[in-house]
């Protein structure tokens, strides 16, 4: 448990201390609704909210303490820590509490799949090793300083999500969290709005090697043509892993079985049959993944497996729910054209039935916003997708990419009330329905009135 003296804190970030500095912090908070006694608020000025506005509300419930921009009140009893950023004094906090841990970190980064990669490596770990994880998707600069303050002294390993959308964010995250493993899953064209290219998403993402001496180990998804140009010219070790036979790690004989994949993981001239609870062939690679992460920490193929088999996906990302006729796969949490045509692929192994695709905007594309929207349904008509449903301005070009390919049943509607009034008709006994969309599509209230109107298998 996180516990500190306001003294040691306010050294750690070059602050000013008003107040008793042997008052104990117990517990670190930015949202002011979620401070109890022993917290320090660190009130952040945000697009829409200053967090300075509820400081003395923060102090009536209990807060020690509180990190402030702004003067300090004349004559207060309270304590202050006046910083002058009260965001990145959050972060000089979070690095310097997780040096403090003596705790092996591996960092996930990529334009898609972070979440399930960094769900599929703890549970390949979770057998072997008390192992602490991202909750959720907490990796961007307020959400990973708030995963290093989780860290407990019994905690052996952290396998930690680090997000990037901009120049200088995966420098400022390793700054935080100083991995000495991290896994890079591959780089699309999420955000390329704000990067440019893809070549810049590499080089940014690259950063989170920043800390890495001869002795850190960059995991790649040798895949990924991109990837692949960093592999054995770095001063620390390379590894891949993927479906090609020239990775370090990679998978022949790829079986599924129900909800379940079989598959013989190769690597330096040995074969082991794995089993993960999970669909698709990017499921795979984020098991090959976590098997060459566990290998690299000294664990057998036996503790592997059996953490590999407790994995289970994250809310919104790819979960199946077996309704009583037919089948939902919730993939609502974000989008990109790469994890759509992943998910495509997932609907398409399912298979039970009619399938039928409800797609939203993919959002931050720039100017690849409609070819790339393009390309999605044409991939979706090249793989035999039964039903397309659209929403939103730009997915009338994913419209056009499955017609022009061949998909007869497309339809496209301006906001997800109307799509899910649509959906509601033609879903049918044995069928499979799949949601995606952007984050800012909230695709999820579709998937929210599906489970409420249908009975869900029990």
């Amino acid at each position: 448990m996180f516990k500190m003296t306001v003294k040691e804190i306010a050294q750690a970030v070059d602050g000013i201390l008003t107040g008793n500095g042997d008052t104990v912090i117990t517990d670190i908070q930015y949202d002011s609704r979620a401070v109890k006694e022993g917290t320090l608020f660190a009130a952040i000025k945000g697009e829409k909210v200053d967090g300075h506005q509820f400081i003395e509300n923060c102090f009536a419930k209990g807060a020690a303490a509180v990190f402030t921009e702004n003067d300090v009140p004349e004559n207060s009893t309270d304590c202050y820590i006046k910083v002058k950023n009260t965001r990145l004094a959050l972060q000089k906090l979070a690095a310097y509490y997780r040096n403090k841990q003596n705790i092996r970190l591996i960092g996930i980064t990529g334009s898609v799949g972070k979440t399930s990669t960094k769900e599929m490596i703890a549970a390949g770990l979770s057998k072997g090793f008390d192992v602490m994880k991202t909750q959720g998707n907490k990796n961007s600069q307020i959400g990973l300083p708030m995963t290093m303050f989780e860290i407990e002294e019994h905690n052996e390993v952290a396998v930690i999500e680090m997000g990037m959308s901009e120049f200088g964010e995966m420098d400022r995250l390793a700054d935080v969290a100083r991995p000495s493993i991290a896994v890079m899953t591959n780089i699309g064209v999420a955000h390329i709005e704000n990067l440019g290219t893809q070549e810049n998403i590499l080089k940014e993402k690259f950063r989170i090697t920043k800390y890495f001496d001869k002795d850190g180990v960059l995991f790649l998804n040798g895949d990924d043509k991109l990837l692949r140009t960093l592999y054995g010219k770095q001063i620390f070790k390379t590894v891949t892993f993927g479906l090609d036979k020239a990775n370090d790690y990679y998978a022949e004989n790829i079986i599924p079985e129900g909800f379940h994949t079989k598959f013989v993981c190769c690597f330096y001239g040995n074969k082991v049959l794995l089993e993960i609870p999970a669909l698709g062939e990017h499921s795979v690679k984020n098991a090959l993944a976590a098997f060459a992460v566990g290998k690299h920490l000294g664990l057998d193929e036996k503790t592997i497996q059996e953490g590999l088999l407790t994995y289970q996906n994250a809310p919104m990302r790819q979960q199946i729910h077996e309704m009583k006729d037919f089948i939902l796969i919730d993939d609502s949490y974000n989008s990109s054209p790469d994890a759509a045509k992943v998910s495509l692929n997932v609907l398409k192994s399912v298979g039970k039935g009619r399938t039928i695709a409800v797609l939203a905007d993919m959002l931050e594309l720039g100017e690849k916003a409609e070819s790339e929207h393009f390309g999605v349904g044409k991939h979706l008509a090249e793989i035999g997708i039964d039903t397309l449903l659209t929403i939103g301005e730009i997915s009338k070009n994913t419209a056009k990419g499955a017609k022009e390919n061949g998909c007869k049943n497309v339809f496209s509607f301006e906001n997800n009330s109307l799509a899910y009034e649509y959906l509601a008709k033609i879903i049918e006994k044995d069928c499979t329905v799949l949601v995606k969309g952007s984050r800012g599509m909230h695709t999820d209230e579709i998937v929210k009135k599906v489970l409420s109107d249908f009975e869900n298998k029990i």
